[in-house]
């Protein structure tokens, strides 16, 4: 019965004519009851007869006709159907739909979120985030190659890889919760103005990653004689395990109101002391001599080199990595369609700042300079200089054919503690 008077609240149905009304709710429904429940009286009452009235024909003179036969339905004016729990309910109908467009968008919202890597590669370390390894001394991250960090032989370029270098170097200390303010300062460094410069730096490149490869980058830092540090980068393939860069630098302190080299002192030095690592440099020291460019002994050179805003880094000089770019603006075109740097020795001389302008000075040692596209492997010297004076940069490069043969013997991490 209650599923009866709810489909009926729902869906009402019109009784069917010429159909006797009858049921068991409240008796027997009289015949004389009429279907808005008036009573009528019965036509003969014993001997009481009722006599049919007739309707005037007239009125005020004017014909009137009589509509013979039952009215239509639409004549008829029903009374609402009486209110109950069942016809005041909502239409489930309707909040069902609701329900479901709710349920789908969110499905799509967290397929669209989904973050889970589809490489088995890139399972270790899917953020990039990094960890730290090897008893505390040793920092690693990974990086997944980019379409906008190759160049136009789909490789990465130089300029990628140092980027993945000092990216390791400032994660490294911030990991180690040693990150204060500034560009890699420490609490103590920050309390007296001091920030770390890179004096020197040597890289060597086994292979350049491909785009869609994914690098792991490990580095560690140890002593440097009585006021540097030295950082060194291992660089290998994450999912094969081939060492495709080694790389070691020198860091030094220099005070960011005076812009002046700085002692370290003991405060900082009992802060970075602890996860200095006791092994050799991953790549041996070039001690040889870089020799000064000048207008006359430089094969290229390339004038009015300006830093963007975007070179510029949290101290408001020219990042480091923005100077490997600028040697490159000066190299021969022939050199850089046909070979690919090996190898890369940085000096530091001086800061560039935001409205410095630079020259740049490329020699090819060794080599006829029309002829570089058949040469072996070439070696180069480059100067980065103020044109009002004074040395940013001094460098050299070696440069092998495309697709050579790799180069050498390549460094190990630091032992492992026992």
């Amino acid at each position: 019965m209650v599923a009866t008077a709810a489909t009926s609240a729902f869906f009402p149905v019109a009784p069917e004519s010429g159909v006797k009304s009858s049921g068991k709710i409240g008796g027997s429904i009289p015949a004389s009851v009429d279907a808005r429940g008036i009573k009528s009286k019965s036509t003969s009452s014993g001997n009481l007869q009722v006599k049919a009235a007739h309707a005037p024909s007239k009125v005020n003179g004017t014909k009137v006709g009589l509509m013979e036969g039952r009215k239509t339905d639409d004549d008829v004016i029903s009374s609402p159907p009486p209110r109950t729990f069942i016809n005041t309910l909502p239409d489930w109908s309707m909040l069902l739909a609701a329900i479901t467009t709710i349920f789908l968008a969110a499905e799509k919202q967290w397929m669209m979120l989904d973050w889970k890597p589809k490489r088995p590669d890139a399972i270790m370390d899917p953020f990039g985030i990094g960890r730290i390894v090897q008893d505390g001394l040793v920092f690693r991250q990974n990086f997944s190659i980019r379409s906008y960090e190759i160049g136009a032989d789909r490789t990465a370029s130089v300029e990628t890889l140092m980027n993945h270098l000092q990216e390791t170097a400032l994660n490294h200390v911030k990991t180690a919760g040693l990150l204060d303010g500034g560009f890699g300062s420490t609490p103590e460094m920050c309390k007296r103005n001091l920030i770390w410069v890179v004096s020197k730096m040597q890289v060597l490149v086994d292979r350049y990653p491909t785009w869609g490869d994914v690098v792991q980058v490990d580095t560690w830092v140890a002593a440097s004689g009585k006021n540097g540090m030295r950082r060194d980068w291992l660089v290998r393939d994450s999912q094969t395990g081939e060492i495709l860069t080694r790389a070691t630098s020198i860091w030094v302190m220099m005070n960011k109101e005076t812009r002046r080299l700085a002692k370290i002192p003991d405060e900082v030095r009992a802060e970075i002391s602890s996860y200095f690592v006791d092994s050799p440099p991953v790549v041996d020291e070039d001690s040889r001599k870089l020799p000064k460019l000048d207008d006359k002994s430089a094969d290229y050179i390339r004038s009015g080199l300006t830093p963007r805003w975007s070179d510029l880094d949290v101290n408001l000089h020219v990042n480091n990595v923005k100077y490997v770019g600028w040697i490159l603006e000066s190299a021969p075109v022939s050199l850089l369609e046909t070979h690919e740097i090996a190898a890369l020795t940085l000096e530091y001389r001086r800061e560039c700042l935001r409205d410095s302008v630079v020259q740049s000075l490329t020699s090819v040692l060794g080599n006829d300079v029309g002829s570089l596209a058949n040469a072996g492997f070439v070696e180069c010297q480059h100067l980065l200089r103020l044109e009002s004076g004074g040395e940013i940069l001094k460098a050299r490069t070696e440069w092998r054919p495309k697709y050579a043969k790799r180069i050498g013997s390549i460094g190990e991490l630091p032992a492992e503690s026992a």
